[in-house]
């Protein structure tokens, strides 16, 4: 867990959050930490708080003990100064099925005492075509896939200037260019100045286009920082394919690891003995040398950082789906 940043650079701020319902804590006393300027992957399976930490964050849901500051402010109390600054779409957008794309926007426009009628057109138009979606701009949304409704989400938190952006799994029931799309909006956005706050259970979604990661096990937080400093954090692991399977082991033993034998070679009956790597890491070069000194012979040998799926698997105890 990393050194939270100072206040005053922090979008989102949280200090002991916690929402219980009934005995059940969904979110327990959680400390978020959400850099201005960055796009926070906020990671973890589905059921794990994601949803309700971010209604609790958006004074959608009251909580049940903690604070919680937005842009600078404390919610719910400033939420009045707070949401024009925000874009949000959380758990999935919702339209008239009967109106078209465009005439959404326009209504959810209207619906903002801050936007300006005279710029309402141009406004949308604009909306439209950042997510890509000009061409269906006259279609009834309740002909829009589920990626396109998705986007038309996207679009209505750009009608207006954002500096925070909440979106919740937004490449959810998108196709492989639509994902495509929202990453690089997202990417975009970041680059004009907003802070981007994405939601996600996919790993490959959250890892290609944050800079910044939380993840979240059972309601609790147990991992956050930059994506980089995360990576860092698993530990790499040492295999071994050798027909000397005794000897492997005791050397890589002797220097601290704690080694496991997998599986046997399908033709030449070598087995591969692999081993986490030690706290401080030994170097490569001296396992190399004390394998071989030991006369054990080496078929393959090799040492690989943690993935960041290991790091996840290892901090939540499940996995994460990592492609769509």
């Amino acid at each position: 867990m990393t050194t939270a940043p100072p206040s005053a650079t922090l979008a989102i701020e949280t200090h002991g959050l916690t929402k219980r319902f009934g005995q059940q804590a969904a979110v327990d006393g959680i400390d978020l930490a959400v850099p201005r300027g960055a796009v926070y992957g906020f990671l973890g399976p589905n059921g794990s708080g994601k949803t309700t930490t971010i209604r609790v964050m958006l004074g959608l849901a009251s909580a049940t003990s903690g604070t919680v500051s937005v842009l600078g402010r404390p919610m719910p109390q400033d939420q009045r100064a707070v949401l024009p600054s925000v874009g949000a779409m959380v758990e999935g957008p919702a339209f008239y099925p009967f109106l078209s794309g465009a005439a959404n926007l326009r209504r959810m426009d209207a619906a903002d005492r801050e936007a300006r009628a005279v710029t309402r057109a141009a406004r949308v138009d604009e909306a439209l075509d950042r997510v890509g979606l000009t061409h269906a701009a006259g279609k009834k949304v309740r002909a829009y896939s589920l990626g396109m409704k998705q986007r038309l989400g996207i679009a209505h938190s750009l009608l207006s200037p954002r500096e925070l952006l909440v979106l919740d799994e937004p490449t959810n029931g998108l196709d492989p260019q639509g994902t495509r799309e929202v990453r690089a909006l997202v990417r975009s956005l970041a680059a004009d100045g907003a802070t981007v706050f994405v939601s996600s259970h996919l790993l490959a979604e959250v890892e290609q286009m944050c800079t910044h990661v939380a993840v979240m096990s059972a309601g609790r937080l147990v991992a956050q920082g930059t994506l980089d400093a995360l990576r860092a954090g698993g530990r790499a692991r040492v295999t071994v394919r050798t027909p000397d399977v005794v000897v492997a082991s005791r050397v890589l033993r002797d220097l601290g690891l704690e080694p496991a034998t997998g599986s046997l070679g399908a033709t030449d009956g070598d087995a591969v003995v692999t081993a986490p790597q030690g706290d401080p890491e030994v170097p490569a070069e001296v396992i190399a040398a004390a394998l071989v000194t030991a006369g054990a012979r080496l078929r393959g040998f090799g040492v690989d950082r943690a993935t960041l799926e290991d790091r996840f698997v290892a901090l939540t105890g499940e996995g994460f789906e990592v492609a769509q």
